[in-house]
C-alpha cells in the first residue's frame, strides 16, 4: 500500500538577493526605472516518487541538490509550486529538531504541544514524556523554559519526542548527527527499531555506509531532479562516481 505519492512536484524558490531587496531599495529603484524582477531557483524538479507502507528509503546528494526541500514538501512543510503530493498517515518530521518549540513556555509543556502536534492527545503525551526526559536526558529541565536550553538540548529533546511517538512515516535529515558520540549511537539504537517495525522511514545524510547498510533503496537527487533510484550500493557507487551507472 502506497503512503507517499508526489506527481510531477516542481517548487521555484526566490534567491537571498530577493530576500534581501527591501522595500526602500524597490521603490528607488521603480522611480530610477532600474527595477528588474528578482530571479527565483527551481529547486525541485518535476519529482515523481512513490513510497510504499513500511519502505526504508535514503535520499543522498551534494550540498543544495534540494534533499532537505524534498522531505520539508513531504511533510506539508512547504507547498509545491505545481505538482500534487498525497500522503497518508502520521508523520514526524525531524528536519529542524526544535523547529515548533514554543522557547517561552516549559519543556514540559512543549513536549505536549509538538505531540499534539503530530496529532497526539495530551494525555497520551503526558504519559509518555518520562520516557521523553529520560531519553533525551533532560530529566532535571521538566519545568524549565525551552529558551534557556542549549540548541544541543534542543535537538535532543526534539529527537526524542519524534521517535517516542511511533509515527506511521519518519522523517530524518541528518539527525544522526546529534550531540555527543554517546548520544549519537543511543539515536542509532532507536533508530534501528524503526527498521525493524512497519513505519515508513525517509532518511536524508552524508552518512553514505549507513545509508548503503540500511536502506532497502536510495534516491540520488542531483539540481533539484531525481537522478537515480535503485539499491543501495548500486546508488552510492553512482553517486561517488558522478554518474548514472546502468542497472
Amino acid at each position: 500500500m502506497e503512503v507517499i505519492r508526489l506527481e510531477q512536484v516542481s517548487l521555484w524558490r526566490r534567491t537571498q538577493e530577493e530576500f534581501s531587496y527591501d522595500l526602500k531599495k524597490t521603490v528607488l529603484s521603480i522611480v530610477e526605472g532600474k527595477y528588474r524582477q528578482p530571479a527565483k531557483k527551481l529547486v525541485l524538479d518535476t519529482i515523481e516518487l512513490v513510497v510504499n507502507k513500511g519502505e526504508k528509503i535514503g535520499i543522498i546528494g551534494a550540498n543544495g541538490s534540494g534533499k532537505s526541500t524534498l522531505l520539508k514538501i513531504i511533510s506539508g512543510i512547504l507547498k509545491p509550486t505545481q505538482g500534487t503530493v498525497r500522503v497518508k498517515g502520521k508523520i514526524a518530521p525531524l528536519i529542524e529538531l526544535g523547529a515548533g518549540f514554543d522557547p517561552e513556555i516549559s519543556v514540559m509543556d512543549n513536549i505536549q504541544l509538538y505531540g499534539v502536534l503530530l496529532g497526539f492527545s495530551r494525555i497520551e503525551m503526558k504519559k509518555r514524556a518520562h520516557s521523553i526526559l529520560e531519553f533525551a536526558e533532560l530529566q532535571d529541565y521538566a519545568l524549565v523554559p525551552v529558551k534557556s536550553l542549549s540548541s544541543g538540548m534542543v535537538a535532543r529533546l526534539g529527537f526524542s519526542i519524534a521517535t517516542d511517538v511511533q509515527p506511521d512515516i519518519l522523517i530524518l535529515d541528518e539527525v544522526l548527527s546529534v550531540g555527543d558520540e554517546s548520544f549519537k549511537n543511543k539515536c542509532k539504537q532507536r533508530i534501528e527499531r524503526f527498521w525493524d517495525a512497519e513505519a515508513t522511514v525517509l532518511v536524508v545524510s552524508h552518512d553514505l555506509g549507513f545509508m548503503k547498510q540500511s536502506c532497502q533503496k536510495i534516491i540520488w537527487l542531483d539540481k533539484g531532479k531525481i537522478n537515480f533510484v535503485g539499491t543501495g550500493e548500486r546508488a552510492v557507487e553512482s553517486y561517488l562516481a558522478g554518474k548514472v551507472m546502468p542497472v
